[in-house]
């Protein structure tokens, strides 16, 4: 499929299996919360919890495509174009799947870590970096969980709109805590409909406006299909 997202972004149906599960149950879900709830209708109010995530790899190793997609193979390059810098010290990559972006993302990093929630995720991701000794990997369900150091990059590429808006809001904080003076931040998210609890531009803008007190916007772009906006700590 080319010049769009994969519809298991946005269907996720004709996979089959778990993700069709999910998706149904994700809809009830929506459909049964309670009266002023913030998420719209066929949104899941909340967070969406690691178990969602083990149900999206229990039948398919790459449900979101990421090592064969076109759309995930120009974000990707997008992604690392618009990096401020040729190198960096200490990366964090939010979600890192099975490694895909990663490993592309490697070369450029003294040291770089990845987290996920769920731990095959983790195992694939490890092999696919395994001639990159400066990775490393951790199992953290983030904004509860958060590994310690510094980074002068931290990536947030479409996950901020698994969390709801309390959570993004502890997510901003985690990300303040972390920042090494003049650290990038990179945000990217799908801008198509969802049943996540916040659209790709809810999470950037929401993150963007919390994080003005440490951090300012210096570049931002935008397709048809995702939003890539770069921030900087003051």
């Amino acid at each position: 499929m080319t010049g769009s997202k994969r519809p298991s972004r946005r269907l996720l149906l004709q996979f089959g299996g778990g993700v069709a599960v999910h998706m149904m149950t994700d809809i009830a879900r929506a459909a049964d919360a309670e009266p002023g709830s913030a998420a719209p209708t066929g949104r899941r109010p909340k967070t969406l919890d690691t178990d969602y995530f083990k149900g999206m790899y229990a039948t398919e190793s790459d449900p979101w495509r990421f090592a064969t997609s076109p759309y995930e193979r120009d974000k990707y390059a997008a992604t690392l174009a618009a990096l401020p810098r040729e190198r960096y010290a200490s990366a964090l990559e939010v979600g890192c799947s099975i490694g895909v972006f990663t490993r592309q993302l490697c070369p450029r990093c003294d040291h770089l870590v990845g987290l996920d929630v769920v731990p095959t995720v983790l195992e694939a991701a490890r092999a696919r970096c395994a001639d990159c000794p400066d990775a490393t990997f951790a199992l953290a369900a983030v904004p509860g969980a958060w590994p310690d150091g510094k980074f002068d990059l931290i990536l947030i590429s479409e996950v901020a709109y698994y969390l709801d808006r309390p959570d993004l809001a502890r997510l901003v904080k985690r990300v303040e805590g972390a920042l090494i003076p003049g650290a990038d931040i990179v945000l990217v998210h799908w801008l198509g409909e969802t049943h996540y609890p916040l659209s790709g531009d809810e999470a950037a803008e929401g993150f963007i406006e919390g994080a003005r007190g440490f951090a300012h916007v210096v570049k931002q772009s935008r397709t048809a299909e995702y939003r890539l906006d770069v921030l900087q700590a003051t």
